[in-house]
């Protein structure tokens, strides 16, 4: 095995805004222990609040988008991996890898399914144009597969899942999706939640806490809408059930539209960006994650896990996180539920307590480092070592490849002639 990886960013990995990004650097991890050398390449301009690739031994380049400058690095650098970060990059740079760079594995992490996050609030707003009243969109899998269907994206994401050599799947709701009605073979799959060092903390005590958090960078959308529902119809209930409680609001990137939600004497208080989440979460006694629509799994709920925090979340939060564990706290998806759910947690000690108490146990069952980075890197590993003739027994794989990749190779060449004669 060749001792370099490369990572594809859509962005530049900001952990502490998001939990893409998170993600990013807990494939790093597992790449490094394997001793691999990991290399991370981005189109996107430098933001603020990025991580230090430098201080996590990976070198980092900045690539272009629509350059042939692109298969020279590739080709160059020789990578035995390349990772994409989401259907996107893969999109727009997986053709020039499988022409530059053709015995590398070419590895898709989709961070969660797109078009199923978008058919869902698809669904949703469909509900709220007819002036329903919306709770979280809860249609089984046929209802969504023919919304998801109707839409471009969903022919997008998949045809980039069959050229790849393997896609990394966070939730096992999508991989039975992908599999079910989208004719996706298992073999193309894995399912690698997120991994994170599994062990007990020193966290505050039930007396020690206070107030109800939320979290989640304000740019994603199902994160948004959430902080509407709370703001519109589940505060209201939940302030007069715990009268001396407060509402504290945090994620990346709030615009001005959320600071101006903040209401002292509704004890509403939108907070913003966090320095530290988990200190964030662990001083809170009760996390709140009442998501309408969505996909993929959650790393707030992560960050609840890892602190020893109750959560009140609705299925869409708590879809594949828990598998056969208990869930710690509760899962309500109606107003009325997820209020007297929320207001049993924060004022009985007993509940609490147990609630607290089942969240090591699921972190370890589903999310721990060692165990979930020994068996991506083992299965990257064993594809490696079949990888020609994995490829010669995917011919939709192959035939995907050989024709989407050349209308977006003629339209990538095409911008680069016209970016180079505008330039003239």
């Amino acid at each position: 095995m060749n001792s370099i990886a490369l990572i594809l960013g859509y962005v530049w990995p900001e952990p502490n805004s998001s939990a893409a990004g998170a993600r990013i650097v807990q494939l790093i991890k597992a790449l490094q222990s394997r001793g691999l050398e990991v290399h991370f390449a981005c189109a996107a301009a430098p933001t603020e609040h990025q991580i230090d690739l430098g201080a996590m031994q990976v070198t980092a380049h900045t690539i272009e988008l629509n350059s042939s400058s692109f298969n020279q690095f590739v080709a160059t650098l020789e990578p035995e991996l390349v990772i994409f970060d989401r259907f996107v990059t893969e999109e727009q740079f997986g053709w020039r890898v499988a022409e530059s760079c053709s015995g590398a594995m070419r590895i898709l992490d989709t961070e969660d399914l797109h078009s199923l996050r978008y058919a869902r609030e698809k669904i949703l707003k469909k509900a709220q144009k007819n002036n329903q009243e919306c709770g979280p969109v809860l249609a089984q899998s046929q209802e969504i597969f023919q919304v998801m269907r109707e839409d471009e994206l969903v022919m997008r994401e998949v045809a980039a899942i069959f050229r790849c050599d393997l896609s990394l799947m966070i939730s096992e709701f999508e991989i039975d999706l992908l599999t079910r009605f989208f004719s996706v073979p298992a073999s193309l799959l894995l399912h690698v939640p997120f991994m994170v060092e599994c062990s007990a903390r020193s966290t505050p005590t039930f007396a020690e806490r206070e107030h109800f958090v939320s979290i989640g960078n304000f740019r994603h959308a199902p994160n948004w809408d959430a902080v509407l529902w709370l703001k519109q119809d589940l505060w209201p209930l939940l302030r007069r059930r715990c009268p001396s409680a407060q509402l504290h609001i945090y994620g990346a990137y709030p615009p001005k539209k959320a600071t101006q939600l903040t209401n002292p004497k509704e004890r509403f208080l939108v907070k913003g960006w966090a320095d530290d989440a988990l200190q964030v979460v662990e001083n809170a006694k009760v996390l709140l994650a009442p998501l309408r629509f969505g996909a993929g799994i959650k790393g707030k709920i992560v960050d609840a896990m890892r602190t020893s925090t109750p959560s009140v979340v609705t299925s869409i939060a708590a879809e594949s996180m828990a598998g056969d564990c208990a869930w710690p706290g509760i899962v309500a998806d109606t107003k009325e539920s997820f209020v007297d759910a929320a207001a049993q947690i924060y004022q009985n000690e007993s509940h609490w307590l147990l609630a607290s108490q089942a969240c090591l146990p699921l972190l370890c069952s589903r999310y721990d480092f060692a165990m979930r980075s020994e068996e991506l890197m083992s299965i990257v590993c064993a594809r490696l070592q079949s990888l020609e003739r994995f490829r010669r027994n995917n011919f939709l794989g192959g035939m995907f490849q050989y024709h989407s990749a050349r209308s977006t190779e003629f339209m990538s060449r095409w911008i680069e002639v016209k970016s180079r004669i505008n330039a003239q």
